[in-house]
């Protein structure tokens, strides 16, 4: 695939290592969860879900989003995996997701459980997607 505008090239072997921190972020997310910090389990869950997203489109395609609107990355992850009922609906997760990241990241405002929860189930649906495709 041709480099453009807002792309990286990686070798394809290290989509293993943007696995391994999206698998961090998720882990800490939980712990962040776990001692009621909401707000920052929240920013954990996006970063995380990026991460899948970064390891997957390098996995498939040797590039990954270098854009400052992280809703590229789910663009670029649209267009290298194979088409499927299953995708779409990792890439929503992954798309609601990243719409949150504002709000979670930049406003100050403090994220109340719910919210975190909400974001938790969409990143575990993504996760286990991301994950079936990285062990093929």
């Amino acid at each position: 695939m041709p480099r453009r505008a807002g792309r990286k090239t990686v070798e394809r072997s290290r989509y293993r290592e943007y696995e391994q921190v999206a698998d961090h972020f998720f882990e800490a997310a939980r712990d962040a969860m776990d001692l009621e910090y909401w707000t920052a389990a929240g920013v954990l869950i996006v970063h995380s879900a990026i991460a899948y997203a970064d390891a997957l489109c390098i996995q498939q395609s040797g590039v990954r989003s270098a854009a400052d609107d992280h809703e590229e990355a789910a663009a670029l992850l649209e267009q290298v995996l194979p088409s499927s009922d299953e995708v779409s609906k990792a890439i929503q997760h992954l798309r609601r997701i990243i719409d949150e990241k504002t709000k979670v990241s930049y406003l100050g405002e403090l994220y109340s459980r719910s919210q975190t929860k909400a974001l938790w189930d969409r990143l575990d649906r993504f996760r286990r997607a991301a994950k079936r495709v990285l062990q093929r």
